[in-house]
């Protein structure tokens, strides 16, 4: 399906990511994720999909993350929205356990997905079941492999979780995962706490940032810049002064734009797809002030000062050049 949305009018002139949640379910009991604060799990009806998808353009979004706080692999219409995602011109990434990623969903999101991004905790089984609760670990590593071997035109990049009990065998994970052949290997810097409502230990920034570095991965702290210039832009423009509240927008399975994706409870909502364009849902934001229950106890909102955005931006300058050469020596 072919869009075509509005240019931008308001809401300042930089671009945005836009997070989707195709259903709010999932089949996983992850520690890391109070998906208990969830009171009404739910599927986006196809509907609410197809005029998300219609208020995209890549003038306003640079990138469409399908993710959410569920599973988009257990959603029973899950080829038709891929399908539905075809020829559109925005890019858009999908984020998955793995557990269900067999090779029927793997050739039918092939090309659709731009980046296929699996989050897998460990190599080491006992870890592995403790940090993906209810996954089958061995049928998870098969289904990375398939990925693998039968993604021509969907790149594969695996989220290795940034958890305190999981760095011990991280090298492991690492060598295994690099024997497969999968190149792009990322991790977060921080360990979000979900707007205070995470109760794990955190390992410290620092710590995660020389793991990353040592081990060669891509920092995900990155992945929220479309550009320097956008970035400076963002900054510039929003009195907010919380980078990943202000880069992001959190379309929920009910086809409702939240304040902030760490809303987890889905509480806080400032439009509807069917309703509001992107260009009014950020200026009705920008507007508001910060909610005490979500931006209070979170370790994002101070999270980029100017000392840090010089550090992601040098990260992200790196790894264009990094990825500038590997398409020169490829070439």
């Amino acid at each position: 399906m072919s869009a075509t949305a509005p240019k931008m009018r308001s809401g300042g002139d930089y671009r945005i990511a836009v997070n989707a949640e195709w259903t709010s379910k999932c089949n996983a009991l992850c520690p890391m994720c109070p998906r208990e604060l969830i009171e009404r799990p739910q599927l986006m009806k196809r509907e609410s999909w197809q005029q998300l998808l219609g208020r995209l353009s890549p003038e306003r979004v640079f990138r469409v993350v399908i993710a959410g706080y569920g599973e988009p692999t257990t959603h029973p219409r899950f080829f038709e929205f891929v399908d539905d995602l075809r020829g559109h011109p925005v890019r858009f990434d999908m984020v998955s356990n793995g557990h269900l990623l067999d090779p029927d969903k793997l050739r039918h999101l092939d090309g659709a997905i731009e980046l296929l991004l699996v989050s897998f905790s460990s190599i080491d089984p006992a870890v592995y079941g403790r940090v993906h609760v209810n996954l089958d670990h061995a049928r998870v590593m098969a289904n990375i492999q398939a990925a693998q071997k039968l993604l021509r035109h969907t790149r594969l990049a695996i989220s290795l979780t940034p958890m305190a009990e999981c760095l011990p065998s991280l090298p492991e994970t690492i060598d295994w995962l690099r024997a497969q052949g999968v190149d792009t290997l990322t991790m977060s810097p921080t360990l979000y706490n979900r707007a205070g409502s995470l109760k794990a230990d955190e390992p410290a920034t620092r710590t995660l940032r020389d793991l990353i570095r040592r081990h060669r991965l891509r920092s995900q702290e990155i992945d929220f810049i479309p550009g320097a210039r956008d970035l400076l832009r963002q900054w510039r423009r929003n009195r907010f002064r919380c980078i990943p509240r202000n880069v992001d927008v959190f379309v929920s399975a009910a086809g409702e734009y939240l304040y902030c994706y760490n809303d987890i409870g889905h509480r806080h909502v400032i439009g509807h797809v069917a309703t509001d364009s992107l260009d009014e849902v950020l200026t009705r934001r920008e507007g508001m002030e910060p909610i005490a229950e979500l931006c209070n106890g979170c370790n994002m909102r101070h999270r980029y000062g100017a000392a840090e955005l010089l550090r992601a931006g040098a990260s992200f300058a790196k790894a264009r050049f990094e990825g500038g050469l590997t398409a020169l020596r490829s070439a």
